[in-house]
């Protein structure tokens, strides 16, 4: 059983991560939405800070996906004003193994701790998005991809209470998906 769970992970993930496609070919408010849902590193990450958040539980499940987007939208707009940020893809994939390992460790920090982590995070994936807008709408772009981040990282908070809900072991069944995380980040940098 484990290694069909391997081996369907292994096919999911060996698919074009990537959700960065070349400049300007980006225009609208539904590429803004669609963007983030097509490339794997970026439901994994958006998914994995709802999790955290769940897991950290109180304030964190609306602070915690906030900060996320809201330095989201600041990495964005350092971009847009032309302004580089080094190490970009780097850091996104670093962002999967590292929020992935989080809930898989279940750490529940103070929320400001937490905040700080998703927030560094966030600019890079806000600076990737604003670096390959081109000559798109950034306005109707930014505001489809933050509300589909948004979504995401609801998705994450979904998966955390219908685990809670369904399952009598949802700490076990959270630091397996936050494991699970970590490794298909791990196998999207070096696989």
């Amino acid at each position: 059983m484990k290694r069909i769970l391997f081996a369907l992970l292994a096919t999911l993930v060996a698919s074009p991560a990537f959700a960065h496609l070349p400049p300007g070919e980006y225009g609208s408010f539904l590429a803004g939405v669609t963007h983030p849902l097509f490339g794997l590193d970026h439901v994994l990450a958006m998914v994995a800070v709802g999790l955290w958040a769940a897991q950290i539980g109180g304030r964190s499940i609306w602070l915690v996906p906030t900060a996320f987007v809201a330095t989201m939208i600041a990495g964005f707009l350092l971009a847009l004003a032309g302004m580089p940020l080094p190490f970009v893809e780097p850091a996104i994939l670093a962002s999967i193994v590292v929020l992935g390992l989080v809930v898989a460790l279940a750490l529940r920090p103070d929320p400001r701790l937490a905040m700080a982590v998703v927030g560094a995070f966030a600019l890079f994936h806000g600076h990737a998005h604003g670096g390959e807008l081109g000559t798109a709408q950034a306005l109707q772009f930014g505001a489809g991809f933050a509300l589909a981040t948004a979504l995401l990282h609801a998705a994450g908070l979904g998966v955390a209470t219908a685990a809670s809900v369904w399952l009598a072991t949802r700490g076990t069944a959270l630091r397996m998906l936050g494991g699970l995380t970590s490794a298909a980040g791990l196998y999207i940098a070096f696989g």
